[in-house]
């Protein structure tokens, strides 16, 4: 389902032959476009502030997946003493100082799962937790791949040093070499 959904998506791919620049359906792999143009729209959509690349954010961060969900769970109507919000900002403990742009990006019930699951904060945090993850580490599955091929050609290669050390080399191991030192003055 996930590869349909991504091939829905035209993605501008290029240069061709030609150097024009040309569209393609997307695939798992492609980078998340930035939802804005440039950095002024990105400022006045979001009171002034340029939201981070979501696509990096769990890297970006020390503790990244357990960092995000924390975040999205951790809102609070309840400030506490000297902690001083402007009137656009909101309080969260796991925000450095306290307080974010970014309003509660989640609500109970603010989507509706196929399988009945119920759209908690906590199940929607640990979703995007997920996602963000992947978004991350998308090539993970390619990286496992290259992984275990060349652990296997380690292997392969050890057998071969083995084999050449034990019999192309053998006469070489089994040679005695001494050395007559005489001492400095004698004959």
């Amino acid at each position: 389902q996930a590869k349909r959904d991504a091939a829905q998506a035209m993605i501008e791919d290029g240069p061709d032959d030609e150097g024009e620049m040309f569209l393609r359906p997307g695939e798992l792999t492609d980078v998340l476009p930035p939802p804005y143009h440039n950095e002024m729209a990105a400022r006045a959509a979001n009171n002034g502030s340029i939201p981070p690349d979501l696509s990096i954010i769990v890297g970006a961060r020390p503790n990244g997946p357990n960092y995000l969900f924390s975040l999205l769970i951790g809102y609070s109507d309840e400030v506490p003493p000297g902690i001083d919000l402007a009137a656009t900002q909101y309080f969260n403990p796991f925000m450095q100082g306290g307080a974010i742009a970014m309003p509660p990006p989640l609500n109970d019930g603010a989507v509706e799962y196929p399988d009945g699951t119920p759209a908690t904060v906590t199940q929607m945090a640990n979703d995007v937790t997920e996602f963000l993850s992947w978004a991350y580490w998308r090539n993970m599955n390619r990286s496992k791949q290259v992984g275990n091929f060349m652990f296997l050609w380690t292997f392969t290669a050890m057998g071969f040093v083995w084999w050449a050390r034990r019999f192309v080399f053998a006469h070489v191991y089994a040679q005695k070499l001494s050395y007559k030192i005489q001492p400095y003055g004698f004959r």
